[in-house]
């Protein structure tokens, strides 16, 4: 089993950059992809960005590809979400998740663990 706690959030203007991180605990944080969702009121939880369990490979929408960056450090049981040129469609609640799968899952019902989430507003 592992806990999920994101942080990083906050009010930015368009074309600002923020960096959110997903701290895991437990000790086989490696075993896990981990992927980055949000959801914005009225709308449904979709995939953003995604891991492997080495960091390997990494997998985005097409909303975010060329601004936001996954990364992840096995050392310190955390997972990182680079966002550059901000815009006020990226606002949202921003969730990171994990899996034991082998690929990364873009489907959210896929994910076993989920952490709280951390609001990201992006103002024009």
């Amino acid at each position: 089993q592992v806990q999920l706690v994101e942080s990083g959030g906050g009010l930015v203007q368009a074309g600002d950059s923020l960096r959110l991180s997903c701290a895991a605990s437990g000790r086989t944080f490696s075993s896990y992809v981990i992927g980055w969702f949000r959801q914005a009121p009225g709308k449904e939880r979709e995939f953003v960005a995604g891991i492997t369990r080495s960091g390997g490979s990494t997998y985005y929408s097409d909303s975010v590809k060329g601004r936001f960056t996954i990364s992840r450090d096995n050392a310190k049981n955390t997972v990182y979400l680079q966002m550059n040129s901000l815009k006020p469609e990226d606002t949202a609640l921003y969730y990171c998740a994990a899996d034991r799968s082998l690929f990364v899952p873009i489907a959210s019902v896929s994910y076993d663990y989920w952490g709280q989430g951390t609001q990201v507003t992006v103002s024009s």
